[in-house]
């Protein structure tokens, strides 16, 4: 006969089992919960961007433009944006800003100027979600490069040669110009200023940045992320790649990235140059900041893209604006 004490051991041990099992399922369904939220955060976060007010006119550099305005590619927002011609023929320079920018954003309205002096016409437009174009979600790039083969389009329709178009991208809008780049053969110049190199990687570092958790911690919420992003919004984060899609150019590009940047590191830009067709040119700036090169070197950045542009356009420099 089992003693009183034995007895009510057993009775202790049996209810307990079903305790623990419990309290682990409630565990495990907390902690899928905790990871499904923090997955949605970062899937949303990609979605959004501030919308802001135009920062300059080009009449503050007494240019001639056109106000315009032309559907994406994938012809669901319609862009707006400024032509500013140069001479007849001329070269064209399509600007991409980036994300949370607008058209004029980073001195970009200047940059023009001078690319317009030198004989370049330019088009700056605000991309989807941003300054006065159509949108309320932004993608990432994945959208947004169709957004910049929209531009494409509307330059071709005024004229410009396929070979004659030359597309300038800065911070998220020169991952996405590779994307769009990569989608498009018939655009044969590029110029990357400040790139992403994968998205999955940048949303790593960018969480780390804001928030207490560390990176190794961030990238663990990575694939849940991408997982929700797709389902909900479309959007398929391991594509938005510029250091993989930039390998399929058979064409030289441009890289320009500021070794103080902080936003994307310069490790980004070194990736994709390394990826890049092994004629491409590469500037590494010291001490500056994201997208910082034109405002901390003016003539310089001036003389080195468009140096590039124009021996990829095969000709001799177009002739300067009077």
């Amino acid at each position: 006969m089992r003693s009183p004490r034995t007895v009510s051991y057993s009775r202790r041990a049996a209810i307990s089992r079903p305790s623990i099992k419990w309290g682990a399922s409630v565990f495990l369904v907390l902690l899928l919960v905790a990871y499904a939220t923090v997955s949605y955060f970062i899937a949303t976060g990609v979605t959004k961007a501030e919308r802001k007010q135009q920062e300059a006119h080009p009449t503050d550099h007494g240019l001639l433009f056109e106000n315009v305005e032309f559907l994406s590619r994938r012809g669901d927002v319609t862009l707006r944006g400024w032509f500013l011609p140069a001479e007849a023929n001329s070269p064209t320079l399509i600007f991409v800003h980036g994300i949370g920018s607008i058209r004029s954003g980073n001195n970009a309205t200047e940059l023009a100027a001078a690319m317009v002096e030198l004989g370049f016409s330019v088009l700056l437009f605000d991309l989807r979600a941003h300054g006065t174009s159509e949108g309320e979600k932004i993608s990432g790039g994945i959208f947004e490069s169709q957004d910049v083969l929209g531009a494409f389009d509307f330059v071709l329709a005024q004229g410009t040669l396929p070979e004659r178009i030359g597309v300038l991208g800065f911070s998220m809008g020169a991952g996405t110009s590779v994307l769009a780049a990569a989608d498009e053969p018939r655009i044969q110049a590029l110029v990357i200023d400040s790139t992403y190199a994968s998205a999955t990687d940048l949303i790593s570092q960018e969480t780390a940045r804001k928030t207490p958790f560390p990176e190794w911690l961030v990238s663990i919420f990575v694939p849940g992320a991408n997982f929700l992003a797709d389902i909900i919004y479309d959007i398929d984060l391991d594509a938005l790649a510029p250091e993989a899609r930039v390998a399929e150019l058979d064409y030289p590009v441009m890289v320009i990235h500021g070794t103080a940047d902080t936003r994307i590191p310069v490790d980004h830009g070194l990736r994709v140059y390394r990826a890049a067709h092994p004629d491409s040119v590469l500037w590494t700036v010291p001490d500056v900041e994201h997208v910082d090169a034109f405002l901390d070197h003016p003539d310089n950045y001036v003389q080195r893209v468009a140096g590039y542009f124009i021996h990829r356009f095969g000709s001799d420099p177009p002739e300067p604006s009077p």
